[in-house]
């Protein structure tokens, strides 16, 4: 059942519309920058009534698939003033998909200050007042919202900082066990929904069934070599299952990519403090749990649950760019601090990147000493408290270094990078400054590669084609961790897609699908008054990056042709 649930703020109703035939093979980001770019305007104001929040599980969402249920989240950005889609894990990109929506559309803003919570059944939606839950944190929502509809009911939930529209403000999905912890978390999309008054989505359990493929008999051949690409290389077997994302700092590190107080240093050895393997040591020692899953059905299960030493739980999941930007970029080698950290960042509802670039800038202009973790929580008190200073770092690290007269801010359309300095990492430079969502890693990481990342020569041919692979995965609803198995048996990945949509899509056919999807993005910015592709700030292409001396010296002839508009 192929259906579109459309939302309309300013009346509080709702209505569930046929999904367009031309939208029939599109699923996650490829169908919210497609209604985005079809439906609003690309020079509206984002936090206005005009701009709309679109939900999209992926083509995959729902089934019994392992790592296949994340759900995209898309709008125009407030932080980078283009097209965005946001990816999160956790229950809901499944629920969505369970009930038979392929995608739900929230677009005007109520009249007057009341607040709501939406609840999606599944044939249609209801809104109740959720005045009572403003200025709580995301855990205290989600206590009350599992208490109102049941503790297998799917939530997604706005922080104070989306309350209050702040560019750091994500979307909070909850995970397997209920926290509110898995965010669609960059490029400000909680903000948007904050400005359409939603403090939270509700998908109660309507016990309805995964999505059924038109192929039944090629989804089971599928189905079956993509689990077994999955359990045989190391990544996604023995790696990621150990030490999750968080042994990536390792590798980084060594690379000399790693930010270290605000992109200033590429390696440091007091992050052995902060690594995969002493994290691991120190869950297994206090009892907490190494390895887990955040969506139901994932055999990688890279998350992690860890504790104090008294062994109560203080955040899942330590990720490894939260370790990065809120930990080596301001200078905290102390897992305990950044665990703390995490806690206060998923109960506020914000992104981890933008809000340590945000707190590094503030560092780099003295409002406190690097390392200074109390007056990291003074900051995180001012941002839930709403002060003047609290909203300045909740805009962000772009807006915080032009208020603060700081030039060394690492952003690239206003989003601040993730933790991998490009200058030694030049591949996912190139992601940076091509992709249509601004300084953000998920669109193109190249890292799992084995090449020579300092060296500029072929990284615009890398990005490109990695770009194009993390859209597909995007499309069908995949963890970026199954990139693994596209790489090594693409031909599944379309028996996938074809078994699940009745296609006839070849592994090119997919690839020319996945450029249409950025092509039709970058045309988005360019009518939004961006350019077609950005460059990294100045003193990335000018400074050396110790330990290595790099520059990102990627020419701006080659990958400014990337897309060939």
């Amino acid at each position: 059942m192929d259906r579109i649930l459309r939302v309309d703020m300013a009346a509080l109703a709702a209505r569930v519309e046929p999904l367009p035939q031309e939208y029939r093979l599109l699923g996650g980001r490829a169908l919210t920058s497609r209604i985005v770019a079809d439906e609003v305007d690309p020079r509206c104001d984002p936090l206005g009534p005009k701009n709309k929040l679109v939900l999209a599980p992926g083509l995959l969402s729902g089934t019994p698939l392992s790592s296949s249920s994340r759900i995209s989240a898309g709008a125009k950005s407030p932080l980078t003033g283009g097209i965005k889609e946001s990816n999160g894990g956790g229950q809901t990109g499944a629920r969505l998909a369970q009930l038979g929506y392929r995608a739900v559309v929230i677009e005007g803003a109520p009249s007057g200050n009341g607040w709501w919570l939406m609840v999606v059944e599944p044939n249609g939606a209801r809104f109740e007042p959720a005045d009572d839950l403003l200025g709580l944190g995301t855990f205290e929502t989600a206590r009350r919202l599992f208490d109102r509809f049941g503790k297998k009911a799917a939530l997604m939930v706005l922080g104070p900082a989306g309350e209050q529209m702040m560019n750091i403000a994500g979307i909070c999905n909850t995970d397997v066990e209920g926290r509110p912890s898995r965010l669609c978390a960059r490029g400000g999309l909680g903000a948007v929904m904050g400005s359409k008054r939603l403090k939270a989505i509700v998908m109660p359990d309507c016990g309805w069934k995964p999505p059924v493929p038109v192929d039944e008999s090629l989804w089971k051949i599928a189905s079956k070599a993509y689990i077994k690409e999955l359990r045989t290389q190391p990544a996604t077997s023995v790696r990621y299952p150990q030490f999750g994302t968080a042994a990536t700092l390792e590798l980084v590190n060594k690379l000399g990519g790693l930010p270290i107080r605000n992109f200033r240093y590429g390696q440091d050895p007091r992050t052995d403090a902060i690594s995969g393997f002493r994290m691991r040591e120190i869950i297994l020692k206090r009892g907490g749990r190494p390895t887990h899953s955040c969506m139901t059905g994932c055999a990688i299960q890279c998350s992690n649950v860890y504790t104090d030493e008294e062994g109560n739980e203080i955040a899942s999941s330590m990720e490894f760019e939260t370790n990065g930007l809120l930990g080596a970029n301001l200078e905290v080698f102390d897992f305990d601090a950044i665990a703390r950290f995490t806690r206060e960042c998923n109960d506020l509802g914000v992104d981890t990147i933008e809000t340590g670039g945000a707190i590094g800038v503030a560092m780099e202009a003295g409002l406190i000493p690097w390392g200074d973790v109390d007056g990291i929580f003074r900051l995180f008190r001012e941002i839930r408290s709403g002060t003047v200073l609290g909203k300045l770092l909740g805009q962000g690290a772009g807006t915080t270094g032009k208020v603060l007269g700081v030039r060394r801010v690492p952003v690239v359309k206003n989003q601040t990078l993730s933790a991998y300095d490009p200058r030694a990492i030049k591949g996912n430079g190139v992601t940076y400054v091509t992709t249509p969502m601004g300084g953000d890693h998920t669109a193109g990481n190249t890292i799992a590669l084995q090449i020579d990342h300092l060296d500029p020569a072929g990284k615009v041919a890398i990005s490109r084609q990695i770009q194009l692979q993390t859209t597909l995965l995007d499309v069908l609803g995949f963890c970026s961790f199954a990139r693994g198995v596209l790489n090594a048996t693409p031909q599944t990945f379309a028996d996938l897609f074809n078994a699940r949509m009745g296609s006839n899509l070849t592994p090119d056919d997919m690839m020319a699908y996945a450029l249409d999807v950025i092509r039709r993005e970058v045309r988005f910015n360019v009518a939004a008054g961006q350019p077609a592709y950005e460059r990294l700030p100045e003193w990335m292409r000018e400074e050396p990056l110790p330990p290595h001396n790099a520059v990102f010296d990627v020419p701006e002839e080659e990958y400014s042709r990337i897309w060939d508009l």
